[in-house]
């Protein structure tokens, strides 16, 4: 006679023996990691990469420098010296002081007085500034270069200009920024512009009717700052040897060159 009992091993049974023989359904597998992926979740920093990415944009992807994701990975964050050595700027130290976001790596702030880490990548400037002792060899780079990197000031920001027209490109065609006391000019330039230190001069210059009056200072004190030509240099020896010898210096007889005498 077959009671419960029998009927509930029965079916016991045969549920042991189905597990033992069926195969074990196989755990639902995880979908490769791309980088279409990871914007699902990460919004912010592929946008800022599309914007600003520089090289992290078209070099290298997600995946080349986030491997692996948590939790198999606990810390998928590399280290800038991963993929960027062999040059004297990649060994400082602290690269998320100026560059604030990887994702972003050209929109580089500068906050204090910095100098050491310019000089890593601007050599020229600093061996000019170097050679030509001024006032501007003192200064921390970010004293002018504030801000943010590239940023170029306007002279007049600490100078006077010369006359009130002047602007900074005026400025630059004399003095180059990194040896600023090296001056030099083109033949043009306003005299307006020399007058700015040379007032006496240019006023006796602008008051005179002789011909030098209608010439530039530049014609004159050409090639670099301070040079002093010799009237002989346009005039050549216009009297006779004689008269030379007597009076040796023209301004002798004519006077400074910016109010000749008749």
């Amino acid at each position: 006679m077959i009671t419960r009992k029998h009927t509930a091993m029965f079916w016991t049974g045969l549920a042991l023996s189905m597990t033992f023989f069926m195969k074990p359904a196989l755990a639902a597998e995880a979908p490769e990691l791309t980088t279409d992926l990871c914007v699902i979740c990460h919004k912010t920093q592929p946008a800022d990469v599309e914007a600003n990415g520089g090289k992290h944009k078209t070099s290298v992807s997600c995946l080349d420098c986030h491997v692996g994701h948590p939790p198999s990975v606990r810390d998928n964050i590399p280290a800038c010296s991963d993929c960027h050595e062999g040059a004297p700027h990649f060994e400082l130290e602290g690269c998320l002081t100026c560059h604030t976001d990887p994702h972003t790596p050209l929109n580089i702030t500068l906050t204090g007085d910095l100098t050491a880490p310019c000089l890593t990548c601007h050599t020229e400037q600093i061996a000019q500034l170097k050679e030509h002792p001024s006032h501007h060899t003192t200064m921390a780079c970010t004293e002018c270069h504030s801000e943010r990197h590239g940023r170029i000031p306007d002279c007049m920001e600490c100078h006077s200009p010369h006359s009130d027209e002047m602007t900074t490109s005026d400025c630059v065609t004399c003095h180059q920024v990194h040896m600023p006391l090296i001056v030099t000019y083109p033949e043009n330039t306003p005299s307006k512009s020399c007058a700015a230190c040379h007032e006496d001069v240019y006023n006796d210059l602008e008051a005179s009717n002789a011909k030098h009056h209608d010439l530039l200072c530049a014609a004159c004190h050409h090639a670099e700052h301070k040079m002093i030509p010799t009237c002989q240099d346009c005039h050549g020896t216009p009297h006779p040897a004689g008269l030379l010898a007597k009076f040796p210096n023209c301004s002798d007889c004519h006077g400074s060159p910016h109010s000749l005498l008749k």
